[in-house]
């Protein structure tokens, strides 16, 4: 039975960022933030967007990764009543919510780290943390020592292992499904939690709710480890990520046919049947924008993000193609505060989000672009041409990374009495089963083939 996550487009908020929060979490009050993000719902909606990944949202010391209450939305941002009613409006636009759930560690502020600093070997939550060591020191002078996060002493790893971290972690969970009704959660650093931990988390969100949709952070490994029936429903595609950009400014369409042949092929590809989360940018890793040596291929990357296997993702500013790299600021610089009016008047290349709102019209008035059978047509290093192939309908993507236009004889996958071209509507033509068509540089096409 089909469920919303199975073909959905997703939008990524970090709120703290985009908002203009404070860094450090000094607020005296609550600072009604949430405002600003409300104004951001029509326009996510008119991108063609069925679900917002959003977060972190609790409240935290600092970036809202090192969480100092899981039930409490940060301050900086709002109070648990916006966020309710954040959701309650993008339920009403007929989009779902997804939010951060950081349980590989805590900050240092949290309750139960606090207790262990006051009653060191006295505490009850000594086996709360991995490596709690009372001979040893860490690098904030506590007098005992702990597991960090790769050595980041700010974030303090929970052993997962323990079972009542593993039931108050539960009882988060069930709190954040019926106090804000939330759609899924995105698990934070995945690859490092403990398989019986998600499992179990499986099991129980399952139950609250049918539908609720878990997707892990993994950059390295074998994604089916994770996302599969007894574990998570779907991770973050790292892999072609790297392809997407590199093989565009390589002029190597190779690297991304070859990844997307080897994860996606109808004929053996090891991850045919699983929906992977994909995207070109996030807060973790530098824009798209500044990634890409020649900006008139934002239109084919993206065409191949929302046409290729997966969930394709769009980062808050970079459907405008909005820049900006770790080497210029670090994290922050990922992560601007946008204001979306100023934005929509000054946007870097403001044709860029009707095209995304068309790719999100085609997906859901063709779903067999994000659900059909994955066929490569066509591979040089310069040119692709692939099919997403379904029982009544077949969508042909084709696309030109060369700085010159490029003519492309393509084979049709299945018979077609009519083939339309999605963007103009235009009637094209076929001679001896194949389509024969001219792109520009940086061109791309979806061809729709009707029986």
């Amino acid at each position: 039975m089909a469920v919303w996550y199975d073909n959905a487009v997703f939008y990524h908020m970090y709120p703290l960022g985009m908002t203009g929060a404070p860094f450090e979490n000094k607020e005296e009050g609550i600072v009604h933030r949430f405002e600003e993000l409300k104004k951001w719902l029509p326009h996510v909606r008119a991108l063609g967007c069925d679900a917002i990944y959003i977060g972190p949202l609790f409240e935290s010391t600092t970036h809202g990764y090192d969480t100092r209450d899981y039930k409490t939305v940060d301050r900086r941002l709002g109070d648990n009543e916006d966020l309710k009613e954040f959701v309650r409006q993008a339920h009403e636009l007929g989009m779902r919510i997804v939010v951060d759930g950081v349980f590989n560690h805590t900050g240092r502020e949290f309750f139960a780290f606090r207790d262990i600093q006051q009653n060191r070997e006295n505490s009850r939550y000594c086996g709360w943390y991995k490596g709690i060591n009372f001979g040893w020191n860490n690098p904030y002078n506590d007098g005992f020592g702990y597991e960090a996060w790769r050595n980041c002493f700010e974030l303090v790893n929970l052993n997962l292992q323990n079972r009542e971290v593993k039931d108050y972690l539960f009882d988060v969970i069930r709190f954040w499904i019926h106090e804000f009704d939330i759609d899924g959660i995105r698990l934070d650093c995945a690859d490092c939690l403990d398989f019986d931990f998600m499992k179990e988390m499986r099991w129980m969100t399952g139950n609250e709710k049918k539908d609720f949709w878990l997707m892990g952070e993994v950059i390295h490994g074998d994604y089916a480890r994770w996302a599969n029936a007894e574990v998570l429903h779907s991770v973050t595609n790292y892999e072609l990520h790297k392809g997407l950009f590199s093989g565009h400014n390589d002029h190597n369409y190779f690297e991304i046919a070859h990844t997307i042949r080897r994860q996606f092929d109808e004929n053996g590809g090891i991850y045919r049947g699983r929906v992977l989360y994909s995207f070109v940018d996030n807060h973790d890793v530098d824009r798209i924008a500044s990634k890409l040596n020649d900006k008139r291929h934002l239109k084919p990357v993206y065409t191949l993000l929302y046409t290729l296997p997966g969930n394709p993702s769009v980062y808050y500013g970079s459907e405008w193609g909005v820049e900006g790299t770790k080497a210029n600021g670090g994290d922050p610089a990922l992560r601007p505060q946008i204001v979306l009016a100023e934005m929509e008047k000054h946007a870097p290349y403001p044709e860029l989000p009707s095209y995304l709102a068309f790719l999100g019209r085609c997906r859901r008035e063709h779903p067999v672009i994000g659900e059909g059978r994955y066929r490569e047509l066509l591979l040089t290093t310069r040119q692709f041409a692939y099919a997403r192939i379904g029982d009544q309908e077949s969508v042909l993507v084709l696309a030109n990374n060369d700085e010159n236009e490029a003519y492309l004889s393509v084979p049709l996958p299945t018979g077609a009495s009519q083939i339309i071209n999605l963007e103009t509507g235009e009637m094209v033509s076929q001679e001896n089963g194949r389509v024969n068509r001219t792109l520009p540089a940086g061109g791309c096409e979806l061809l729709l083939l009707k029986p």
